[in-house]
């Protein structure tokens, strides 16, 4: 089975508003992470996100979100 891709974005509110649609469905998805624009450089951020798929298992991540910040808050379902 090939892993489900994780979706990264800046758009934290359009974002959190669709999972709450998607989960009032039923509906699953499999992970979200969630960044403010502009409060990381390039560099940083792929640090965070190695640092967060070395950290979390994927089959972890479905229905949840987190954040890319200092202490990667998390938003489980």
């Amino acid at each position: 089975m090939l892993p489900r891709s994780k979706l990264y974005s800046f758009n934290v509110g359009g974002y959190l508003r669709l999972r709450g649609e998607w989960l009032e469905k039923g509906l699953t998805h499999s992970g979200i992470i969630l960044a403010r624009q502009q409060q990381y450089s390039v560099g940083e951020q792929l640090r965070r996100l190695l640092r967060l798929r070395a950290s979390v298992p994927a089959e972890e991540m479905t229905n949840r979100v987190e954040f890319l910040s200092h202490d990667l808050c998390v938003l489980n379902r």
